[in-house]
C-alpha cells in the first residue's frame, strides 16, 4: 500500500515481552505473517556485549514486528491483549531500511581525530578520521561503554605498523580502527559468519581490506604473533581464551581486554597468571578495560 508521500508502507506492530518469552513471542508473530522482527531493551539498562551469533536479551524485551501494509494487525492485537502481552500498539509506517533501524549509529568522537559515523554522513570536523560504520546483523556500534572504552585506548595508542589481532570482531568497529590507525596487518577473528561478513564489508567501506584477514577464529594461521590483540569478548570467554591469546601475543605485545564487568575483572586478570603486567584499569559506567604487556 502507498504511504501518503508516494513510497511504500508497512504495518508495524510493537510489543513487550520478559526475556523468557521471547523466543515464543518471535514464533507467534513470525506465524502470523510478519516479515521482520527487531528485539530491543524495553528499558535504558545496559547488557554485556553477547558472545558472537547470539542475541543480546534484557530483562524485557520490546519487539518490532514489521507487516505487509494490507495487513489487517486487528487479530493478532486481540489474541497478543489476551495473552497478556504488554503495551501492545500497532501502526502504519513509512519504508526504511529496517534492518539497521534498530542500531545505534551516529557521529561519535573516541579521541584525537578518531570519529566513529555512519556511512554517508559528513565529516564531523575537517580533520576528522572517520570509520565509517554500517553494523548490519553484528553487534558492535561503539554505543556500548566496552566498545567505547577500547576505541578510546586506541585513539590513545594507536598501533602503528603494527600487527594486530581482533579477537571477536563482530562488526569490526576495533578491526577497522587499527587499520585507520596504522596498523600494518589486522587478523579479524570470529565463530559468527554475520560477523565476519559486516567486517569484510566495513573494511571494504572503509578502503582497509588490503590489511585486514577476516576469517574464523580456528582458522588464524598457527606461528601468527601479535603486537596488540584486542578482546571485547565475555568475561567467561576471556578466561577460557587465556592461554590462546597468550599464545599468539608477543613478548612485549600489549593485549588489551574489554567486555568485563568491573566486579569480573580480578578472575579475568587471575586466569593470565604472571605472564602479563597490568595497567590500572579504566572503569566507564560499571564496566572494565585493562590492557596486559606480555613479559
Amino acid at each position: 500500500m502507498d504511504a501518503q508521500d508516494g513510497g511504500m508502507s508497512w504495518i508495524s506492530i510493537e510489543c513487550r515481552a520478559a526475556a523468557g518469552s521471547h523466543d515464543a513471542l518471535c514464533g507467534l508473530l513470525e506465524s502470523a505473517g510478519a516479515l521482520a522482527i527487531t528485539s530491543l531493551d524495553a528499558a535504558d539498562r545496559p547488557v554485556l556485549e553477547p558472545l558472537p551469533g547470539q542475541t543480546p536479551l534484557w530483562p524485557e524485551v520490546c519487539l518490532s514486528a514489521l507487516f505487509e501494509g494490507d495487513y489487517d494487525p486487528a487479530p493478532l492485537l486481540a489474541l497478543l491483549a489476551s495473552m497478556g502481552v504488554a503495551a501492545v500498539s500497532g501502526a502504519r509506517v513509512a519504508d526504511q531500511d529496517w534492518a539497521r533501524s534498530g542500531q545505534d549509529v551516529r557521529p561519535r568522537h573516541f579521541g584525537g581525530r578518531l570519529w566513529v559515523c555512519p556511512t554517508g554522513a559528513a565529516a564531523p570536523v575537517p580533520d576528522a578520521l572517520v570509520l565509517r560504520l554500517d553494523a548490519g546483523l553484528a553487534f558492535g556500534t561503539g554505543a556500548h561503554p566496552t566498545t567505547a572504552l577500547c576505541l578510546r585506548w586506541l585513539a590513545r595508542n594507536p598501533p602503528v605498523g603494527g600487527e594486530v589481532i581482533d579477537w571477536g570482531c563482530g562488526s569490526g568497529i576495533l578491526a577497522v580502527a587499527a587499520a585507520l590507525l596504522g596498523a600494518q596487518r589486522v587478523w579479524a577473528l570470529d565463530i559468527d559468519p554475520q560477523a565476519l561478513t559486516a567486517t569484510t564489508d566495513n573494511a571494504a567501506r572503509n578502503a582497509v581490506s588490503d590489511r585486514l584477514r577476516v576469517m574464523q577464529a580456528e582458522e588464524l594461521p598457527a606461528g601468527v604473533v601479535a603486537d596488540l590483540i584486542l578482546a571485547n569478548i565475555l568475561a567467561p570467554v576471556l578466561v577460557t581464551l587465556a592461554p590462546h591469546l597468550l599464545d599468539a601475543l608477543r613478548p612485549g605485545g600489549a593485549l588489551l581486554l574489554s567486555g568485563v564487568l568491573e566486579s569480573q575483572l580480578p578472575d579475568v586478570m587471575a586466569a593470565f597468571g604472571s605472564a602479563l603486567n597490568f595497567d590500572l584499569p579504566i572503569i566507564d559506567q560499571g564496566w572494565a578495560c585493562v590492557k596486559g604487556s606480555k613479559q
